[in-house]
């Protein structure tokens, strides 16, 4: 990985994250790679999530891991996410729709220089 952070987040997002936390215990992100959610990240409950073999973990956001599929990573793999927050939560599995907003990622290339492996 580069010495760059993969996933970062806004503090508006890292705010809800602690509210869900505080209602919910402990939570993990899992970077949707299409279908019913598009490429949303996704918040669940870490004990009503398994993580897959090919899942690759990102890092950490609020405390919480963030992971992608080994498939998606591979697209993203010169990328930096940055998990924000919107309002209008829509039809999703995720926890912070029944809050009325959702989870949304912007990406970043890394620039060469960001994504060379430390020596």
């Amino acid at each position: 990985f580069a010495m760059h952070p993969r996933v970062l987040v806004t503090s508006a997002a890292a705010e809800r994250i602690r509210q869900l936390r505080a209602r919910h215990g402990p939570l993990l992100f899992h970077q949707s790679g299409g279908c019913c959610e598009g490429s949303a990240p996704m918040c669940f409950r870490q004990d009503e999530f398994k993580v897959g073999s090919g899942d690759v973990l990102l890092g950490e956001i609020e405390g919480c891991p963030v992971y992608i599929s080994g498939p998606q990573f591979q697209a993203w793999a010169d990328s930096q996410l940055t998990i924000g927050l919107i309002e209008g939560g829509g039809d999703s599995f995720s926890l912070e729709a029944a809050d009325g907003v959702r989870f949304l990622t912007r990406s970043r290339l890394l620039s060469r220089l960001e994504n060379e492996k430390p020596s």
